[in-house]
């Protein structure tokens, strides 16, 4: 499994790249609430997901997490929101039905409107 970005369709970008080919997908209670804390690090080809039955507002914290992540917040899909949040301290929210984690940096150049997607 892997998580791709494509850019939206009016954008000058047209390319479908791969943000991710080692995913773990958040599916239970307990996953979801550990999500990345007490690790020390993740890969640069990594990427947590986390969905939900339906689209509202999801907070992330980085309580007890040592490293910077870039979290985006999707609906159907669609990218409604994109934030690097800093170790220990980052806190944001975003209305969504999935919450993707990613190494810093792994969402730079993802913009709202745009698609993200996991695939075979």
């Amino acid at each position: 499994m892997r998580l791709v970005h494509r850019p939206a369709r009016n954008s000058t970008e047209t390319h479908e790249r791969t943000l991710a080919s080692d995913v773990d997908v958040a599916g239970s209670w307990l996953a979801r609430a550990r999500g990345l804390m007490f690790r020390r690090s993740i890969p640069d080809d990594y990427a947590l997901v986390f969905p939900f039955e339906e689209s509202e507002t999801r907070w992330i914290h980085m309580l007890f997490v040592p490293f910077a992540i870039d979290v985006v917040w999707l609906v159907d899909g669609e990218v409604t929101r994109v934030k690097r949040l800093a170790p220990f301290i980052g806190l944001a929210r975003g209305g969504a039905d999935t919450v993707v984690e990613l190494p810093a940096g792994a969402a730079d150049g993802i913009e709202v409107g745009d698609d993200v997607r996991l695939r075979e």
